[in-house]
């Protein structure tokens, strides 16, 4: 019962490629919470189309998955758009857990 639970609880995240996609603010937040990477993303700046900010300059990070204030930036980039931003963020994540052997 408590695994029916656990997997309900991860479904209320928006997934992309099959792992978590937060957002709080203007901080992105795409992996899974029990691997070794994430990648963090800030959003710069957008631009308001009628009435939906769109984002278009972002701030991509690959760093390490551990307590608040420990994490360890591996590689950073800017990029125009979420879109390119979560793309390079993607091949950054699968690169760094295939190296670390955690590939799902």
């Amino acid at each position: 019962m408590a695994s029916a639970k656990k997997k309900k609880d991860e479904k209320k995240f928006l997934q992309y490629k099959g792992k978590p996609l937060v957002r709080k603010g203007t901080q992105i937040y795409y992996g899974n919470h029990d691997d070794k990477y994430i990648i963090s993303m800030l959003v710069k700046s957008s631009t308001r189309i009628i009435d939906l900010d769109v984002s278009t300059r972002i701030e991509v990070k690959l760093q390490t998955n551990e307590a608040p204030g420990k994490e360890k930036v591996i590689k950073k980039a800017e990029r125009e758009g979420i879109y390119s931003a979560l793309d390079l963020g993607e091949f950054w994540l699968q690169e760094a857990l295939a190296e670390d052997g955690d590939s799902q």
